[in-house]
């Protein structure tokens, strides 16, 4: 695995500075402070979770929310094709992981002023903790996406220049208590990164409610595997303070200018490309339900809402283009929003009877999809009369809320979708054969993996049963 470091300077703009390989460079250098890789590192992390562009995040086309107009591969779950694996593989341990530890080292190794002395010691925990957040969430990111992966060996290219691949399992054990002494170690009033943290300028308060909220996204995960360690975790989470307004979800804002602005307006209209329109199944159940969503999510064709099938390409024209959100410069990222937590809290109460009614929070849930949207509370009530909570199938319920309210969180739609079984989704009979007939439950392994760190990737492979889109992550038991 190539451990590159990639850092940047923040002028007005972002502009990134990349070597070719620190690591083998022995004459590489830094000049850059850890607020600088702080910005560059929330900024990746939001590319990679928010961007449509088919070399490395094709969830919106798995999950069927979009389907391609003309080049069709990426519908059909050909990945490889692409190296999407070693996009992915890149984006996060590189771009993200290896910066977030530079800053730490850098942090690490300051020496305070004397005018510092009194103060440094509770900013330094508070820097330390917020970069630490940042790393659990995109290891969570890659455990759920490929199952093992590297990571007490992972960001140590000079000892560990082929690192081993760590029980995914034993990971989410670690994340979680990693998690925890976060948590405790924040201090308000006690200085952190200031501006250079975009995703909330040093507000730890609102950190402390991503933390608890990232807690809980955990302990969700396991339900099915450890009921008793999720439990644990979610009532954890509930009782230090979860987001409880959309004004403390965790997004990136992104600026009108290039190279800032969003990666869904590169890719739907930057690039002065019509790639993709509505997929079939998914404009279907909002026409079906009649989801006032759909007026912002699409664009309509003389009056009405129409998806491809998918896998199949067809005429731009002919479908609902992504909605108007898309064609915008400054629409934000999501990375933890107040309503995936809203669903998260309803799935608890349906599970354990934690934190309350479950009718209640799923309505809350659908509630709050609908004002991040624009729409009034009284549209979401009108929804839920015709949309009401079954107790009987709750699972149906939330998993199904849960697809239309990630519409534009696509990689977080997917672990519901593994771990709820809803909504329904078929694979094409177009599909590649590697895809069994079925909808990817995970991302193969980088090619780059297996020629360059070849032993650890077979040992890894075999460990979860096979490196193929049909294995299940460790969580995944349905």
């Amino acid at each position: 695995m190539k451990n590159t470091i990639i850092i940047s300077s923040l002028v007005l703009l972002l502009v990134s500075c990349t070597s070719d390989d620190v690591n083998m460079d022995p004459h590489a250098t830094y000049n850059t402070i850890p607020e600088t890789l702080i910005t560059y590192a929330e900024k990746e992390l939001s590319d990679y979770m928010t961007t449509p562009n088919v070399n490395e995040n094709n969830f919106r086309l798995t999950m069927q929310y979009w389907q391609e107009t003309t080049y069709v591969n990426e519908s059909n779950y050909n990945f490889t094709a692409r190296n999407v694996s070693n996009n992915v593989w890149g984006d996060n341990y590189v771009n993200v992981l290896n910066n977030l530890n530079k800053a730490k080292e850098l942090i690490e190794q300051y020496q305070p002023v004397p005018s510092e002395l009194n103060t440094w010691p509770a900013k330094k925990r508070n820097q330390l903790a917020i970069i630490d957040m940042l790393s659990v969430y995109t290891f969570q990111t890659l455990a759920d996406t490929f199952g093992d992966i590297p990571y007490s060996q992972a960001l140590n290219n000079n000892q560990y220049p082929l690192p081993v691949y760590d029980n995914d399992t034993e990971i989410y054990e670690s994340l979680i208590n990693r998690l925890k002494v976060d948590i405790n170690n924040l201090e308000e009033g006690q200085g952190t990164f200031g501006q250079g943290d975009i995703l909330y300028g040093g507000d730890i308060g609102k950190w402390k409610r991503f933390g608890n909220s990232l807690l809980l996204k955990l302990g969700i995960s396991i339900s099915d595997v450890n009921p008793s360690l999720a439990q644990s975790t979610i009532n954890k989470a509930i009782s230090g303070g979860v987001m409880i307004s959309e004004s403390q979800s965790c997004i990136f804002r992104y600026l009108a200018e290039s190279p800032n602005f969003s990666p869904i307006f590169e890719n739907v209209l930057n690039n002065n490309r019509d790639d993709f329109f509505g997929g079939k199944p998914f404009v279907d159940f909002l026409n079906a339900t009649s989801d006032a969503r759909v007026s912002k999510y699409f664009q309509d064709v003389d009056g009405i809402y129409i998806g491809q099938v998918i896998g199949l390409p067809g005429e731009f024209s002919s479908f609902s283009a992504p909605g108007i959100f898309a064609y915008k410069q400054e629409t934000p990222g999501n990375l933890l929003t107040y309503t995936e937590v809203s669903f998260y809290l309803a799935e608890a109460a349906a599970r354990f009877g934690i934190g309350g009614n479950p009718e209640v929070l799923y309505k809350n849930a659908v509630q709050a999809s609908f004002l991040e949207w624009g729409f009034t509370t009284q549209n979401a009530l009108d929804y839920l009369t015709d949309n009401p909570y079954n107790a009987a199938n709750w699972k149906k319920s939330i998993g199904e809320q849960a697809w239309v309210a990630m519409y534009n969180h696509p990689v977080v739609s997917w672990n519901f979708y593994r771990r709820l079984d809803y909504p329904a989704l078929q694979a094409p009979p177009t599909a590649i054969n590697n895809a069994g007939g079925k909808v990817p439950v995970r991302l193969q392994y980088p090619g780059l993996e297996a020629t360059t760190n070849g032993t650890n990737y077979s040992k890894a492979a075999a460990a979860i049963g096979g490196d193929k889109l049909t294995t299940k992550v460790f969580w995944d038991r349905n």
